[in-house]
């Protein structure tokens, strides 16, 4: 199975968050080809847009169900009604409501449709509301933070030493954000800001804090994603020429080589270990690092002495996806 071939198994890692799977994915093979500084500015903006749209749509799953988890069901038809505006954004985009595909070595396989940017722009002046909605349903909400707050603590050691990433890690109150620390695409170009765990409403590190930061994390996303539209219908028009799959190689071979390649996932560090043999198109090896696998295993370390009841509000806190779980 060639590399190319290799993306539509990155899609069914975190499947909720697909075109994210395969961005880290061919970042590390075009960096592996030495053409990552070569690829359009217009396909890195792209890029960075539906991640970002894949993002809020990862992160509503997670807030509507926690709702449910801990007996809300209001907030669940909520988020599911808001994500259905983005699966069908990326559906125009890919032709797919899930497992896009759409990614590729050296481009993208479509151009935007035209008129694109503008329906996303009609849903993110619809989304913002709806979010102050969701903050005064769950967020303030005195039995939500009875619920949530000094419930499931991580201390900041315990999920470093955990390997803990993403929300898991922020909301104990550090800083680290790989679209920030490594640079990668164009998150470089863009002004947004690192929610982090303040222990507000309780102890540093607790359920509440960690639900805060993903829902501050969709406000952040929605600013990126306005500044992806401005650029791409300003300064990064589409033109005739324009070819989305431009750099795509004809025969993706590598120089012999072990590359590791991370970025920032909805639920934190998606990283891919590379082995290539320099020979052919068939990587030797290839090794996935999701970031469910070590956020669920530090639940024994949070969960010790707590009542049931509890447990499940910890356990919806983590956010996990089996498809990267499970080994």
């Amino acid at each position: 199975m060639s590399y190319q071939q290799t993306i539509p198994f990155t899609d069914r890692l975190d499947y909720l968050a697909s075109m994210n799977n395969g961005h880290a994915f061919v970042m590390g093979v075009e960096r592996m080809l030495g053409i990552d500084k070569e690829i359009p500015k217009r396909v890195e903006y792209i890029r960075v847009l539906v991640c970002e749209l894949n993002r809020i749509g990862a992160h509503l799953i997670a807030l509507g169900t926690y709702g449910i988890d801990i007996g809300a069901f209001t907030p669940f038809l909520w988020c599911f009604r808001d994500r259905e505006h983005i699966m069908g954004l990326l559906e125009w985009a890919s032709g797919a409501r899930m497992l896009y595909n759409y990614i590729w070595v050296g481009g993208l396989f479509y151009d935007l449709p035209v008129g694109f940017e503008e329906r996303c722009q009609e849903f993110v002046e619809y989304f913002k509301p709806k979010m102050v909605e969701l903050n005064e349903l769950l967020t303030n909400n005195q039995i939500f933070i009875n619920r949530t707050a000094n419930v499931g603590i991580l201390p900041l050691d315990v999920a470093i030493n955990y390997g803990c990433s993403g929300p898991m890690l922020r909301g104990s109150g550090l800083k680290w954000d790989l679209r920030r620390v490594d640079g990668y695409s164009a998150y470089p170009e863009l002004d947004f800001e690192i929610p982090v765990g303040k222990g507000e409403m309780g102890t540093l590190g607790d359920c509440w804090d960690r639900f805060k930061v993903r829902i501050d994390e969709i406000g952040e996303s929605l600013k990126m994603i306005e500044q992806c539209i401005q650029r791409l219908t300003k300064e990064l028009k589409r033109t005739p020429d324009f070819d989305p799959r431009g750099k795509l190689p004809r025969k993706i071979i590598p120089k012999a080589q072990d590359y590791y390649m991370r970025a920032e996932n909805p639920k934190g560090e998606l990283g891919f270990y590379y082995q290539a043999d320099g020979k052919t198109e068939i990587p030797k090896r290839i090794k996935a690092r999701g970031p469910s696998f070590n956020n669920l295993s530090v639940l024994p370390a949070i969960s010790k002495g707590v009542m049931i009841a509890d447990l499940v509000a910890i356990i919806g806190s983590i956010d996990i996806v089996l498809g990267e779980v499970d080994r």
